[in-house]
C-alpha cells in the first residue's frame, strides 16, 4: 500500500501540528482541565476556524469530504498534543451516524452547527451489563404517536456533561441481547426526563452517567432504520476504534521521544542512565512496538473503507489488538524509564499513560478484539 500523504494531506497535518503547538502546551492544557465540562471552547472555536470540524462531511453539508486518512492526520495530532476536546464524541461519531445514516433534513439541522462550533454531541451506548457488546441494549424506545418515549440508563457518556446533543442506542422491540430491534435517536440533552451525573475519568476527560425517563422525542429523532440500526452502529463504532488507534500512535509518538529525552539528560553514578546498555534495549523495543502500532494504524484506516462488513471488522479489530498491547507496553517502559517522576501529576508522562489505557479499553479492550477474530476464523465459537 502507498502511505505517502498527498500535498493537501501534508498541509492539513502541518496545520494542526502548528495550531495545537501554538495552544496546547501541557501548562495550558491543565488550564482547560478546570473550565466547564473540562476542555476549552475557544480552542474548539479554533479548530473550527481552520475546518477541522468539518473536515469528514461532504461538500454538499458543507464539509472538505474528507475520508479517513484526514481523520487519522487529525486524531493523531490530538493524540500527541493529549487534547481534552471532544473531536471524537462529536466529530467522529455523531457526525459519522449522521453521515452514514442521517436523513437530509437531520443533516441540516445538525452539521452545519457542529461544522461551526456550535454544537457538540455524546454516545450514550454503554449500559450497566453490556460491557463491549454493541448489540447488548436494554434501554426502550416505544412508540408514541409518531414519535418515541425513551427510558433507561447509559454509562461512562463521553462528553455526556457538556454535549448538546445525545446520540442514543435504544431497543424498539425484542429481548435485551437480540441483534435486530435496535435503533439511534438523537435527543436533545436539555430533554424533560434526561438526569446526568457527570464526573471525571481517570484521563482527565469528563464523562456522565445518564438516566432518560419518559423523554419524548419525534418521529425526526430516529437515525435510519429504528428497528434494524445495529450495522449503522458497528460501522461508526468501527470508525470510532480506527481514530482512537491514531490518536494512539500520537500518544505513543510523544511517550516515546520524551522517555528518549529523559534518559539521555537523567544521571545516575555520574552518567547519563541512556547510556546503559539495558535501557537502551527497552528503548528499542518500545520504539519498535510504536511503529508496529503505527503500520496497523494505517491499516485500519484503509480498511475503513471496506465495504464487505466483515472484512472492515476483522481487520480494524487485529489493528485494536495490535494498538493495545502496544500502548501497554510504550505506556509501562516509559513509566518505568521516567522513575517515581513519571507517577506524579506534575508529570505529562503518566497523562500520556493513562490517556493510552483508556484507550485500551474502549470500544473493546485486546482480549475482547482476540476473540472476535477467533471467533470469525473459527477457532472458537
Amino acid at each position: 500500500m502507498d502511505f505517502d500523504l498527498t500535498e493537501e494531506q501534508r498541509l492539513l497535518k502541518d496545520s494542526i501540528d502548528g495550531l495545537l503547538s501554538d495552544s496546547y502546551d501541557f501548562e495550558s492544557r491543565k488550564k482547560y482541565m478546570k473550565e466547564k465540562g473540562g476542555w476549552s471552547k475557544v480552542v474548539w472555536g479554533k479548530l473550527a476556524e481552520q475546518g477541522l470540524l468539518g473536515l469528514p462531511f461532504s461538500e454538499a453539508d458543507g464539509g472538505f469530504g474528507g475520508g479517513g486518512v484526514e481523520t487519522m492526520i487529525v486524531m493523531e495530532a490530538l493524540g500527541k498534543a493529549l487534547v481534552l476536546e471532544p473531536y471524537l464524541a462529536t466529530v467522529v461519531i455523531g457526525g459519522g451516524f449522521l453521515r452514514h445514516g442521517g436523513t437530509d433534513a437531520q443533516k441540516a439541522a445538525h452539521v452545519p452547527r457542529i461544522i461551526d462550533g456550535r454544537k457538540t454531541t455524546a454516545f450514550a451506548q454503554l449500559e450497566k451489563n453490556s460491557r463491549y457488546d454493541l448489540f447488548d441494549v436494554s434501554t426502550t424506545a416505544k412508540k408514541k404517536g409518531d414519535g418515541w418515549i425513551i427510558d433507561g440508563e447509559k454509562f461512562v457518556v463521553l462528553n455526556g456533561e457538556n454535549a448538546d446533543t445525545l446520540v442514543v442506542t435504544a431497543r424498539t422491540r425484542g429481548d435485551r441481547r437480540d441483534t435486530a430491534g435496535i435503533g439511534v435517536f438523537l435527543v436533545p440533552a436539555d430533554a424533560k426526563g434526561v438526569a446526568k451525573k457527570s464526573y471525571p475519568t481517570q484521563d482527565s476527560l469528563h464523562a456522565a452517567d445518564i438516566t432518560f425517563t419518559g423523554v419524548e422525542v419525534g418521529a425526526d429523532a430516529a437515525i435510519g432504520n429504528p428497528d434494524d440500526g445495529l450495522a449503522l452502529i458497528e460501522r461508526v463504532v468501527d470508525e470510532a476504534r480506527v481514530a482512537l488507534c491514531a490518536e494512539a500512535v500520537g500518544l505513543m509518538d510523544v511517550s516515546l521521544k520524551s522517555t528518549l529525552e529523559y534518559i539521555k539528560t537523567r544521571k545516575q553514578f555520574g552518567v547519563a542512565i541512556g547510556s546503559f546498555q539495558s535501557l537502551q534495549h527497552r528503548a528499542s523495543d518500545m520504539f519498535v512496538a510504536a511503529e508496529q502500532a503505527r503500520s496497523m494504524s494505517m491499516f485500519a484506516t484503509m480498511a475503513s473503507d471496506f465495504e464487505n462488513a466483515r472484512e472492515r471488522a476483522n481487520a480494524i479489530a487485529a489493528a485494536k489488538v495490535q494498538i493495545g498491547k502496544s500502548a501497554k507496553f510504550v505506556g509501562e517502559q516509559s513509566i518505568q524509564l521516567h522513575g517515581g517522576i513519571g507517577m506524579t501529576m506534575e508529570a505529562k508522562i503518566g497523562h500520556y499513560f493513562k490517556r493510552l489505557t483508556m484507550i485500551e479499553n474502549t470500544f473493546g479492550d485486546t482480549e475482547h478484539h482476540l476473540r472476535r477474530i477467533s471467533q470469525a476464523s473459527g477457532l472458537i465459537k
